[in-house]
């Protein structure tokens, strides 16, 4: 199943229950003009491969992963985001500044954030279901 990811893509995991979540994959969607990313929620079978090759503890990383096929990495919150950004182009790989801050304090935000983000944003009670156009860009 992780062997069906092209080596010239990436995927990022996200959670998709989540309105943040799923409007952040529907802005990174718009703004890939590169064909850079595939998607698939954390609660699929191929996130929950993913999860469990990496060992995360879904306790205290719940909500975005980037797993790269070519160098067999995952990348973890605020890292995930940020390298997911510096390919979508201007202005969002701007955000690539944001290396320049330690990891722990970028993550203590990301984390805080990650831990509102029901509350805020709301849950859908499922998965999104991609529209037939964009149904290529996701691994179930």
């Amino acid at each position: 199943m992780i062997a069906q990811i092209p080596k010239n893509k990436q995927l990022i995991l996200f959670d998709g229950v989540c309105n943040l979540c799923n409007s952040s994959v529907l802005y990174v969607i718009k703004r890939d003009k590169k064909d850079k990313f595939l998607f698939a929620p954390l609660q699929s079978e191929i996130g929950e491969a993913l999860i469990k090759k990496f060992k995360i503890d879904t306790d205290k990383t719940d909500s975005i992963l980037l797993y790269n096929p070519e160098s067999n990495s995952m990348k973890y919150k605020s890292s995930a985001a940020i390298h997911i950004a510096k390919h979508l182009g201007f202005p969002s790989h701007l955000m690539v500044i944001f290396f320049i801050i330690p990891t722990f304090i970028r993550n203590l935000v990301y984390d805080y954030v990650a831990k509102n983000r029901y509350k805020w944003y709301g849950k859908k009670d499922a998965c999104m279901i991609p529209t037939p156009e964009l149904k290529a860009k996701f691994i179930e």
